[in-house]
Formats: C-alpha cells, sequence, structure tokens
C-alpha cells in the first residue's frame, strides 16, 4: 500500500465532496507502528473547514466524512481521526 498515495486521494476526495475551505490529512501510521491493526492499514488525521458542516452536529460532520472516504477504506484505512468544523469555528 502507498500510503502517501493514500493520503493524497484522502485530500482529493474531501476536497471533491465537500467543497471545504481547508483540508489537512496526516499519515499518523508509524505512530501505530507494531499495532495489530497496523498491518490492515493506514492511520490518518484529517481537518477539515466546509460550510457544509454549518448546523451539523459533530457526529453528522463525521458522518459526512465517512460517507466520502468510505469507497477508499478497503483500500488502506484502518483509523481515521477527524476534525471537522465551519470556517471560522476554530
Amino acid at each position: 500500500m502507498n500510503r502517501p498515495a493514500l493520503a493524497a486521494e484522502i485530500e482529493h476526495t474531501l476536497r471533491e465532496a465537500l467543497a471545504p475551505s481547508s483540508v489537512e490529512v496526516d499519515d499518523d501510521s508509524a505512530k501505530h507502528a507494531g499495532h495489530a491493526g497496523a498491518r490492515e492499514g493506514g492511520h490518518f488525521t484529517v481537518r477539515v473547514t466546509s460550510p457544509r458542516f454549518a448546523g451539523l452536529s459533530r457526529v453528522a460532520r463525521h458522518r459526512l466524512v465517512y460517507d466520502a472516504l468510505g469507497p477508499l477504506a478497503p483500500r488502506g484505512i484502518h483509523a481515521l481521526a477527524i476534525e471537522a468544523s465551519v470556517p471560522g469555528e476554530r
């Protein structure tokens, strides 16, 4: 699995699905080396700021991110940490 390519694909997918004002994807896999799940895929943190999250609960925001990335999960996403905000919220 090519994790840098997967991280770039995660970013591209989120840009297409959520039209964010900002998106960052960090590959945290090295922090989880030796963890049993690390063999199944990478650990990623995504920080997404999008107007699409306005008025949504934290759970609903996360669902939008998971829905967008669902097709990529079998290709190497084992764990995903999500920070989802609207512009000006952070």
